[in-house]
């Protein structure tokens, strides 16, 4: 076994030196501009753009490309009818953020689509709670689809530092002679319990490719620059620095459990892991999702290219002195620590650090020590 392959077989590079000068701009959010850097940079591979109506109709109806591909999420460019009727002029538009142009849409398609299909198809809901719901209900009534070319790379800053590029994790990958190499997916600060799920992987793999999602999130969630300070710290204290590597991923959450359990597989396999852990109630929110759902998904995707791990729920067992899982443990609650996220925000906003079993000290203090760590 060696480092996947990419997606489709081919790592997609989108970037360009190419002048594109007097073109019709649209602007962009940010959480957008940083999924067209993914495209660029072949995270997204195969993607070259946002979707044409085919794929885009495959992907929500079956989650898979028109050729059959295992994708599960849209990527796609939404536009008023005014916008779209200037795009569909214009041909070649220029993508702005913040004032600036960063990329040309080689515009190939402008159609209408079905807002209430479309978030059935990918969060399996339509009730407006969801916030990936509430985000499908608050598109405009057009997509366009085409090939895109990146011309400007966003300023470097602090929460950018870990970015990498598949081409530069894959080039470390080698480096380090690591064979088989295990993606963590995170939105979370790192507990004990993640700890021990990264470890067991470590036992039977090369390298632990660490790679938390910097991004839009919902309120409640730990802010970006949080999540990295706590893993800096984890694995600064905690892991072999020649097994573990941190790289930051631009993106923003979904909250579209299953399908995007299959999403996150994709864009680590295109980093280059071989395998990725997928947790209990992967990328959920709420109760919308049975919490094995995003585990029972891979059964549908044999094709996709990476081999899921899954792992129980660990705890720490006073009776047995150790971390355990209800597979190894014959104890009672009484003698089971169990984590709670709530019980922890609570903690935390009340500068209360959590017990050693939940949270490492040093993680702890991070917490503790910051004003707010929570998305408003």
């Amino acid at each position: 076994m060696g480092i996947a392959q990419p997606h489709g077989g081919k790592l997609v590079n989108r970037s360009t030196n190419k002048n594109y000068d007097n073109l019709f701009s649209v602007q962009v959010t940010a959480d957008l501009a940083s999924d067209i850097e993914n495209i660029s940079d072949g995270i997204f591979s195969p993607l070259e753009g946002f979707l044409l109506r085919e794929d885009f109709e495959k992907v929500i109806t079956k989650g898979r490309l028109a050729n059959d591909l295992p994708w599960t999420i849209p990527i796609v460019l939404d536009v008023d009818k005014e916008t779209a009727t200037k795009m569909k002029d214009a041909k070649d538009v220029a993508l702005s953020v913040n004032g600036t142009n960063f990329a040309v849409l080689h515009v190939e398609e402008i159609y209408a689509f079905d807002k209430n299909a479309t978030a059935k198809g990918v969060y399996g809901t339509t009730d407006e709670k969801h916030p990936g719901v509430a985000k499908t209900m608050s598109m405009k009534e057009f997509l366009v689809g085409g090939k895109i070319d990146y011309i400007e790379r966003q300023a470097e800053t602090p929460i950018r530092r870990y970015r990498k590029t598949p081409r530069e994790t894959r080039e470390l990958f080698e480096k380090a002679g690591w064979k088989t190499i295990v993606g963590f997916q995170t939105r979370n600060v790192p507990h004990v319990a993640h700890e021990m799920l990264q470890k067991a992987s470590l036992n039977t793999h090369d390298g632990l490719f660490v790679n938390p999602l910097i991004g839009k999130k919902k309120s409640g969630d730990y802010k970006d620059e949080v999540i990295v300070a706590a893993y800096e710290t984890l694995i600064k204290y905690y892991y072999p620095q020649n097994r573990c590597y941190l790289a930051t991923l631009h993106t923003e959450m979904r909250y579209a459990g299953p399908k995007e359990a299959i999403h996150h597989a994709i864009m680590r396999k295109n980093f280059g892991c071989t395998n990725i852990i997928i947790g209990r109630d992967h990328a959920g929110v709420g109760t919308y999702y049975d919490p094995f759902a995003s585990q029972r998904i891979f059964d549908d995707y044999p094709d996709i290219g990476i081999g899921p791990i899954f792992y129980p729920a660990f705890f720490y067992c006073k009776k047995c002195l150790s971390f355990a899982s209800e597979r190894n443990c014959p104890h009672g609650q009484e003698f089971k620590e169990q984590l709670s996220g709530t019980k922890l925000r609570t903690m935390i906003l009340q500068k209360q650090s959590p017990s050693e079993y939940m949270m490492r000290p040093e993680v702890s203090k991070i917490l503790v020590n910051w004003d707010n760590p929570f998305v408003d």
